[in-house]
């Protein structure tokens, strides 16, 4: 499971990883947890037509990796909260899909990153997500009402946190840094004129570089 903020979180993240999941037979959620609807500047946008334009994006994007479920929350764009109620939806999807491994953003600001990963919106989907994963989502007496409904206690056994400065796994992207790039293509609202292309090169080569690697997406995992 992929748990973000907004539609193209997903790809900038852990695209290229997602692709190998999937390419090797994982069954992957995505979860977006708010609308997109504050992705544009544009003075005559429409917030309506814009959030059914990236919902669009993002199943497209998420069909070029092989992923067949995508699920979007519809919270706020530019308002996300770690509160209760966005940690029991995270809590219900997770019991009911039953992952073993969730890709989170981090819920931790740094300076030493770009401000774009420390989006507000990333860290409270960041903050929830690791609070949906422990402990609420292996308690039996969090959310007794998702138990009445038959969704059991799940126990997720790592979390894999994307935009940390202080990553611990590096993921051979190499073989599938097309399909990475193409996926981001998809999201055409928020690239406009801009190629994304050579930039996630820049940076996945970055990654890569002193660990062989021609392109990396890296994570900080915790193991639970």
């Amino acid at each position: 499971m992929v748990v973000v903020a907004h539609p193209d979180d997903a790809e900038f993240g852990s695209s290229g990883t997602v692709a190998k999941w999937t390419r090797a037979g994982a069954a992957i959620t995505y979860v977006v947890c708010t609308d997109g609807s504050k992705g544009s500047n544009h003075p005559t946008y429409d917030p309506a037509t814009l959030i059914h334009t990236r919902q669009e994006e993002q199943r497209e994007a998420a069909a070029v990796l092989g992923v067949r479920t995508v699920e979007f929350l519809g919270y706020p764009d530019g308002g996300l909260r770690a509160d209760e109620q966005l940690v029991r939806d995270l809590v219900r999807l997770m019991r009911r899909d039953r992952p073993g491994i969730v890709i989170a953003q981090s819920p931790a600001r740094t300076l030493r990153l770009t401000l774009y990963i420390s989006h507000p919106d990333h860290l409270a989907a960041g903050e929830a997500t690791i609070r949906a994963v422990y402990p609420h989502a292996r308690t039996r007496p969090s959310f007794p009402d998702l138990v009445a409904e038959g969704l059991d206690p799940h126990d997720v056994s790592e979390v894999w946190v994307v935009g940390t400065a202080e990553p611990d796994t590096w993921i051979d992207i190499s073989d599938t840094i097309d399909v990475k790039i193409a996926a981001l293509r998809a999201h055409r609202s928020q690239l406009g004129d801009w190629d994304a292309e050579t930039f996630v090169r820049r940076w996945t080569r970055a990654n890569g570089r002193g660990r062989g690697y021609a392109h990396a997406e890296v994570f900080k995992t915790i193991r639970l």
